[in-house]
């Protein structure tokens, strides 16, 4: 069978939650320096701008980043309310610890942004409530139906709205960055988990069934350069 017919349940190494030390510390930076400089960022910005520029509240606005890594995405998120005039409190959320504790000492100077462990489809997380709702480079982490429940739990969650940012499963996309990282990543996670990340990205056709069986029927779904996906409901 075609390996891009169908989502890949193969396991990155990033989903071992004891994964930890210098491999995680690198990777994570190669990660922010991709997203930062290839546009995968900017999908998430512009979609968190064009909801608070809709927002009519005089509160403050919440925002959660779910898979949050180093909070490079929180930090410019951060830099985007000061510009606007935007009172915003953020947070940080990952169900790896040892990610978290990178988070917050990178985070020693920058602005203040509350880091939890904790995992997403824990009791305790689902009755958290946020205005924004941030997924970049997460869903693909999961199966169809865990993002099913996730998606529906996330709807109730977030008042302003939910931004999905994820992979497309293309071909062009895995030998791309299969080729890119063997020549330019130092990071052995990175080398194994991009390509693989690819191969566990989603056709339109497979996020359409998700938000089906979420119950959400208001959302809008857009491809993205460079082989993403934009989903905001």
């Amino acid at each position: 069978m075609n390996k891009f017919s169908n989502r890949s349940s193969e396991i990155e190494i990033m989903d071992d939650l004891d994964c930890s030390g210098e491999v995680v510390h690198r990777t994570l930076h190669e990660i922010e320096f991709i997203n930062k400089w290839l546009g995968g960022n900017t999908i998430t910005l512009h979609e968190v701008k064009s909801l608070l520029l809709k927002n009519k509240s005089p509160n403050e606005i919440r925002v959660a980043d779910l898979g949050c890594g180093g909070g490079g995405m929180l930090k410019e998120i951060s830099e985007l309310c000061a510009r606007l005039g935007v009172r915003a409190k953020l947070t940080g959320i990952d169900a790896n610890p040892n990610i978290i504790n990178y988070a917050i000492s990178g985070n020693a100077d920058g602005p203040q942004i509350e880091f939890l462990s904790l995992d997403i489809f824990s009791e305790e997380f689902r009755l958290m409530q946020f205005d924004i709702i941030l997924c970049t480079l997460v869903a693909h982490h999961f199966s169809n139906e865990q993002l099913s429940e996730l998606f529906k739990n996330l709807k109730n969650q977030a008042t302003l709205g939910v931004v999905i940012n994820d992979l497309e499963r293309n071909p062009l996309a895995f030998y791309s960055i299969r080729f890119l990282t063997s020549v330019f990543s130092k990071s052995a996670m990175v080398k194994f988990d991009a390509p693989l990340s690819v191969l566990r990205g989603f056709k339109k056709t497979e996020l359409q069934s998700i938000l089906q069986k979420a119950e959400i029927d208001t959302y809008n779904l857009s491809w993205q350069w460079a082989f993403r996906w934009k989903l905001v409901f």
